[in-house]
């Protein structure tokens, strides 16, 4: 199937793969466009019972039988749970990612050009859980909905607000002078570390890419550097460790 394999097909059809039994329970009933089951999935109890809930719940979603030769070439994973949904992705602006209706001050993760589909998930992961109110990423960040990203979400990705950008400073310009937000950056530069500064109001944390960071040029897009304290020889923590502790940190300064 093309849309597990190619993002440019993904992004021209405004679709992408979501499988297994949970994942795809997961999925709004706006968002689903068609499901498909292997030959015999019905039989089983648990089977049925997923074709009876997902037929309450999306009456008007098609849904459609295939054989199992079939299905495993739909299928990316390497021990297919026999259902998979084809989802529409979602349409976010500015104001969803700033959380304009949450109530509270925004809360959001940069990402630029993280590589790592693992890092992806965990973050948008951890994002939700950190009480994020949504992620803004460049265009030369992994794309956000191959298989191995959405199955790393466990379901987050519908429920974090999310951006793709072209123009990441120019994004970052327009969070500090026309919303108000305080941007930090992880750098060598670090003026104090991340647990000194004050994220009640509106916050953003720059993390760049695995092997070689932020850019310079991002980085100077920052309002304050910030480090985080490491014993040993390490030079750097994980990208989504480090997004975790500052997520993390936000939440509990703001609780």
């Amino acid at each position: 199937m093309t849309l597990n394999k190619k993002a440019r097909e993904r992004k021209a059809q405004r679709l992408f793969v979501v499988e297994g039994i949970r994942a795809v329970a997961e999925v709004p009933a706006s968002l689903l466009h068609a499901i498909y089951y292997v030959e015999g999935f019905g039989s089983s109890a648990e089977g049925s019972a997923f074709i009876s809930e997902i037929s309450a719940k999306a009456p008007n979603v098609p849904m459609e039988e295939v054989a199992k030769k079939i299905f495993d070439s739909m299928s990316d994973t390497v021990t297919p749970q026999g259902v998979l949904a084809l989802v529409k992705m979602q349409d976010f602006i500015m104001a969803d990612v700033l959380g304009k209706d949450s109530g509270k001050p925004a809360h959001i993760v940069v990402l630029e050009s993280l590589q790592d589909p693992g890092n992806m998930g965990t973050i948008i992961r951890t994002a939700e859980g950190a009480g994020a109110t949504g992620i803004i990423m460049n265009n030369t960040t992994v794309d956000l909905y191959s298989p191995k990203v959405v199955r790393s979400t466990m379901g987050s990705i519908f429920r974090v607000p999310h951006l793709v950008v072209s123009d990441l400073g120019a994004t970052l310009t327009e969070l500090k002078e026309q919303h108000g937000v305080s941007i930090y950056a992880a750098h060598l530069k670090g003026e104090k570390f991340y647990d000194e500064f004050d994220y009640s109001g509106p916050t953003a944390f720059m993390i760049g890419n695995e092997g070689n960071g932020l850019t310079d040029e991002a980085a100077s897009f920052a309002t304050s550097y910030l480090k985080i304290p490491m014993e040993g020889q390490l030079e750097s923590l994980n990208a989504s460790v480090a997004a975790a502790l500052l997520m993390y940190e936000t939440h509990r300064q703001r609780s």
